[in-house]
């Protein structure tokens, strides 16, 4: 049975004294008997603390980005090493927001999935079609060569690290949202082409979430559809209220 997941991407948002005002909150406000999988992604100079503070809770760190590469002369960048010695074993890949304003190709993020699973790391690997794509009834079309590409290089077994999270760009920040039926149609879509390749057996364990404006009132509708495993969650993660109610509707 693939398990139900819940996760809040904090991009750039929260310095030190509000992640932990915020991971506080949340700790006070989350279910500890939920069956579902609960994932913050705070920045990353807070991921230590984050992991630290939430030790003996039932939410788990991630990161928000990994560098494709292990070690070296690379400025800025954050490796898989570091990571996980900090305690985070679960990066986001591929998040729209990396291939529109960091120019990441799928060919980048390829190289970032090997590296990940290389560190068994799990990986929340990101897709999604723009406005026009849909727009243009190239939506399934867009989504299936990003998977191609970006993923479907890797082996049967590692899928078992592997989370998809499909983000609509189109309803990304923008208060618009797919309805609950174009998400099941997309997440359908997305798990057949998993098992014409990869087969039905890694196609009905791999967890899909849906990453496009989920809100406390349109969450439970979404999450009922039978392909939507859960949620990658943006700006509602930054509400402990509103991220619990999300985590409820699950």
């Amino acid at each position: 049975m693939r398990q139900k997941i819940v996760a809040g991407n904090w991009k750039m948002h929260k310095n030190a004294e509000e992640t932990e005002d915020l991971l506080n909150e949340l700790i006070d406000k989350l279910p500890n008997d939920i069956e579902a999988q609960i994932i913050v992604a705070p920045t990353f100079v807070n991921l230590a603390s984050a992991v630290n503070h939430l030790e003996f809770t039932n939410i788990v760190v991630a990161a928000q980005n990994m560098s494709q590469f292990e070690s070296g002369a690379y400025t800025g960048e954050i490796s898989a090493d570091m990571l996980k010695s900090i305690g985070v074993n679960i990066v986001l890949i591929g998040h729209s927001e990396r291939r529109a304003y960091f120019k990441e190709t799928d060919f980048i993020l390829a190289e970032k999935v090997s590296t990940a699973l290389k560190y068994n790391m799990t990986v929340i690997f990101c897709f999604g079609e723009e406005l026009k794509d849909r727009q243009n009834n190239q939506h399934f079309n867009v989504v299936e060569n990003q998977l191609r590409d970006g993923l479907f290089h890797i082996k049967d077994k590692d899928w078992e690290q592997i989370v998809l999270a499909y983000e609509p760009v189109w309803a990304i920040g923008t208060g618009e949202t797919a309805s609950p039926d174009q998400a099941q149609e997309m997440h359908q879509f997305i798990r057949e082409t998993v098992r014409h390749t990869f087969g039905s057996k890694v196609a009905e364990e791999i967890s899909i979430l849906y990453g496009g404006s989920v809100k406390p009132d349109n969450a439970k509708e979404i999450f009922s559809k039978p392909d939507v495993d859960g949620g990658l969650i943006g700006g509602a993660a930054l509400k402990a209220t509103d991220f619990a109610s999300i985590v409820n509707a699950i």
